[in-house]
């Protein structure tokens, strides 16, 4: 009994290839948890890909996936002085965003951060002049730059790329290649029609291996189920039953990620009105499950343990019973299933 994730392997490689159709040159990303599928599986869908770079998000993460892909890594959180060595091969490139950063690394291969409009890291506009004498003792293999998922501004991400390309153009700084992030496929074609002479590659995770969400699944197994009365007592904290039902446990806890989610940016008034009644609900111990029976998203009977949930069923729904399972809506990037299983 366990907390299944189950793979239309077929549907999903193909939602692989159509983006990287769409995306000549496309570096895949495996960072975190891998998406939710894991490094392994990730370094070996890469390969299928024909990828010969792969993003990662640390250098601890380079250290694991180095034996699981064979071509070039590409460590997206920026070199800093003082942090703590690892070894790595010749083949991982270093994600660099200050001149200081590009001293530190003589003799390295280094892609070089550019700032964007996400403010999050990078070389600025005055650092330019300083690149020139700082990338002699390095491998310059392009630069970079991030752009965020929304522009409530109105401004065009082909327009912000464009800007920091006459910058480094003007700068006399090497311009063989731009990795990007957050283009959509023809804002891309755009960027690459304008400067012919410049291979950009974007780096792409959730579009690539979440972009069709009717190919992956999880699913949570009943292990028991319970009938109880209005008022009856359970759980840890020995609640009360506020009406007839079932106590439902199903695979799935807080080590699997089940109850653990971040937070989220609410735009427009209904998503905000929502989450006010959530929050509302929550102090008085009412959450919403991630688990759905007979069509309907179930709520916790009590806050998830560590690998099962309990939930609440009502007595005008049918019974559970033991070895059902119960669709669940996990966010991938924070989910550890406990088996996939490939269909």
């Amino acid at each position: 009994m366990a907390l299944t994730l189950y793979v239309d392997t077929a549907r999903w490689r193909a939602h692989h290839k159509q983006v990287s159709e769409q995306f000549p040159g496309l570096v895949p990303v495996c960072k975190g948890n891998g998406y939710g599928f894991g490094h392994e599986r990730l370094a070996d869908e890469a390969t299928r890909l024909g990828s010969d770079v792969l993003a990662v998000g640390t250098t601890y993460e380079a250290a694991r996936i180095k034996d699981w892909f064979g071509g070039d890594l590409l460590v997206l959180t920026p070199f800093r002085r003082g942090e703590e060595p690892v070894p790595l091969p010749d083949r991982v490139i270093r994600s660099v965003s200050s001149i200081d950063g590009v001293y530190g690394l003589v003799g390295a291969r280094v892609v070089i951060e550019v700032m964007s409009s996400m403010k999050r890291h990078g070389v600025s506009e005055q650092d330019l002049p300083h690149l020139h004498s700082a990338i002699e003792n390095v491998r310059l293999e392009g630069f970079a730059i991030h752009l965020p998922l929304d522009r409530t501004d109105g401004s065009d991400a082909v327009e912000e790329v464009i800007g920091w390309m006459d910058r480094l153009r003007a700068a006399r700084l090497p311009l063989h290649t731009m990795f990007v992030s957050h283009l959509k496929a023809a804002e891309l074609a755009r960027l690459q029609q304008q400067f012919p002479q410049t291979h950009f590659r974007a780096r792409i995770g959730t579009r690539l291996w979440l972009g069709d969400h009717e190919a992956t699944e999880y699913r949570g197994a009943v292990l028991d189920v319970t009938r109880v009365s209005k008022g009856d007592r359970f759980g840890y904290r020995q609640q009360k039953v506020a009406s007839d039902g079932w106590l439902v446990v199903v695979a799935g806890g807080t080590s699997h990620g089940v109850g653990l989610e971040a937070p989220k940016a609410l735009h427009g008034v209904m998503p905000r009105a929502k989450g006010v009644a959530r929050a509302g609900l929550a102090t008085v111990n009412r959450n919403l499950s991630p688990f759905v029976w007979a069509g309907k998203q179930r709520w916790f009977a009590e806050p998830p343990h560590m690998q099962v949930s309990i939930l609440f069923v009502p007595s005008d729904a049918a019974e559970p019973k033991v070895g059902d399972e119960l669709v669940a809506h996990l966010r991938h990037t924070t989910t550890q299933f406990d088996r996939i299983v490939e269909r």
